[in-house]
């Protein structure tokens, strides 16, 4: 626990530091979520702030991940391990999460219903893991399939 609460502090303070650069506005929360650190970049309630932050989220979360990376990167370069740390900006893994358990779900039904197994779109880890846990929450299974980019959830019915 003590080593993950210090790599979100070392993280909180990597994006301090971009902020700054930046200069945009957002407050950083830290959290530990099972056995990673977990970072987010939130704005208060003024609207263009939050505006702001969506170019650190780019299109579909391209510069989420990338920024998420690096994030990692520094916390390595200080503790010499590897980080799991996931990285939120402006609530958009959180929206993310929601339509991808849906997502999950929705693949579930489907193959429970045709008794054939259903192929989603290419997606990243995280969005894998999320729809994982939604098939596997419903009592189906799922496994992944391909190469990066083009790896994808496929859920096989019962």
């Amino acid at each position: 626990m003590a080593r993950l609460e210090r790599e979100g502090d070392i993280a909180a303070d990597y994006l301090e530091g971009l902020l700054d650069i930046a200069d945009l506005d957002g407050d950083i929360d830290m959290d530990v979520e099972g056995d990673r650190a977990s970072v987010s970049i939130i704005a208060d309630d003024d609207t263009s702030v939050s505006r702001s932050l969506q170019k650190l989220v780019g299109r579909d979360g391209e510069v989420l991940e990338a920024l998420q990376e690096l994030t990692r990167l520094a916390v390595h370069r200080e503790t010499g391990e590897r980080s799991r740390l996931m990285l939120d900006i402006a609530g958009f893994r959180a929206r993310r999460r929601e339509e991808l358990a849906e997502i999950g779900r929705k693949a579930a039904e489907e193959a429970r219903s045709t008794g054939k197994p259903v192929r989603l779109d290419p997606m990243t880890p995280f969005e894998r893991k999320v729809v994982h846990d939604a098939v596997k929450a419903v009592g189906l299974t799922s496994e992944s399939e391909g190469e990066e980019p083009q790896r994808r959830v496929v859920v096989v019915p019962a």
